[in-house]
């Protein structure tokens, strides 16, 4: 039987997906929150069919959670959940970066330049407003995927596009009060791109390390004063 080919043109299910990814990763949607047939339909003019086909992607994703009885929800987030992301997410992206670095050829090296730059003309005001820029969101990922697709292995790559995915639910969680710290993203992210394409295995896994744990600190900082109570 011939397979029909899918058009690459988005279908209402990915178009919706996206609008709930940016509603989670903004909040709007908040950590632990029901993901209702009968809101959401209303909410985007769509039927329970799409949306049981979306819920499942949110799921892979690693943005949603789903158990018997309770249906999806936003996935739930704590300080433990996310000092344990952290430790996992350096422990994948260092391996992965040592063996990008290892093994991308020249046509990787062009891919990475090419993805920092589209982030760096977006600019960091994207990533620091009070709704993060679903652009910038995209050319973040994009930048840091670039990266690792390097080693070659795509389980590995799948593998850490999820928990990076995870982690963008976290960054939105104490969005407000981590703005107010002053951090050079740009910088982080230019440091990385060039040791990676000198061709630094240690120097690029330890900037990347240290973007990953610095994100976390500051992140646990944020929500930590934001849960104190007022004087």
């Amino acid at each position: 039987m011939v397979r029909r080919s899918r058009s690459s043109s988005p279908t209402r299910a990915d178009v919706v997906l996206g609008l709930i990814r940016a509603e989670i990763l903004n909040g709007r949607l908040p950590p632990g929150s029901r993901l209702g047939f009968t809101d959401l339909g209303r909410r985007y003019a769509v039927s329970t069919g799409v949306l049981r086909e979306v819920f499942p992607r949110l799921v892979e994703q690693g943005l949603a959670t789903t158990e018997a009885q309770l249906g999806f929800r936003v996935i739930d987030v704590s300080v433990e959940r996310l000092s344990q992301l952290t430790e996992a997410r350096v422990a994948i992206d260092t391996l992965i970066t040592r063996q990008a670095v290892a093994r991308g050829d020249i046509a990787w090296e062009a891919e990475v330049v090419a993805k920092h730059h589209a982030l760096a003309r977006i600019g960091d005001e994207a990533a620091s407003s009070e709704d993060v820029s679903e652009e910038w969101l995209a050319a973040h990922e994009a930048f840091h995927i670039a990266i690792l697709n390097g080693c070659g292995n795509a389980y590995l790559v799948e593998t850490a596009a999820r928990l990076r995915s995870i982690a963008e639910v976290y960054r939105c969680w104490s969005w407000p009060e981590q703005n107010r710290t002053h951090r050079d993203i740009a910088g982080e992210h230019r440091d990385i791109m060039e040791a990676a394409i000198a061709r630094d295995a240690d120097l690029a896994a330890k900037l990347t390390e240290t973007h990953i744990r610095r994100t976390t600190e500051l992140l646990i900082s944020a929500r930590t004063a934001a849960d104190q109570p007022a004087p």
